[in-house]
């Protein structure tokens, strides 16, 4: 059964593009290698709209982190754009979600200088679709947050492979060498 959700009241009519199709997921399901990979349309950091479909052709690495600003986003962030040349070179395009809205991630980009989008997820719905939203471990309590993880994505839309709970630092290097990049 396929739905769409919408990105809650105000962010439909600030941007009524932005919706996402996916099937009916239980909190506790994650996405395998083989899965097609849940489409979507989300504003970027400058309020434009980007699809997962305007990469239909290239392979994607998408990543979603808890919060643009934070000790641990800041360092990945940074790894994928120290590390974009190479994953580029190599046929992959760099996407990164959260659950910040635009302007937060416009502020995030311009003082890291991140030259790939950056998406706002404000409602939560394509990382729940992703299995990259629910309930986690932190500081030995269960809490309901973004769940730090990494998908790749082939040209065809399929999942290559599904990462969750990855660390922020070091992660881009074990990604590199799992691609051979």
């Amino acid at each position: 059964m396929r739905h769409t959700v919408g990105h809650g009241a105000t962010g439909l009519r600030r941007y009524p593009w932005a919706a996402v199709a996916f099937e009916v997921m239980s909190e506790h399901t994650l996405l395998s290698p083989g899965d097609t990979a849940p489409e979507f349309t989300l504003p970027d950091a400058d309020g434009h709209p980007v699809s997962l479909s305007d990469y239909r052709g290239r392979s994607v690495v998408l990543y979603c982190y808890p919060a643009a600003g934070t000790p641990g986003c800041t360092t990945q962030a940074c790894d994928f754009r120290d590390n974009l040349a190479e994953l580029d070179a190599a046929g992959f395009a760099v996407l990164g979600i959260s659950p910040d809205p635009p302007a937060k991630l416009a502020k995030f980009r311009d003082a890291h200088g991140l030259p790939f989008p950056l998406l706002s997820d404000t409602d939560r719905g394509v990382l729940t679709a992703y299995g990259a939203y629910g309930e986690k471990q932190m500081y030995g309590r269960t809490v309901t947050g973004v769940i730090r993880s990494t998908f790749v994505i082939n040209a065809a839309g399929r999942i290559d492979q599904a990462l969750y709970n990855v660390r922020a630092t070091g992660h881009v290097a074990k990604l590199r060498k799992d691609l051979g990049v």
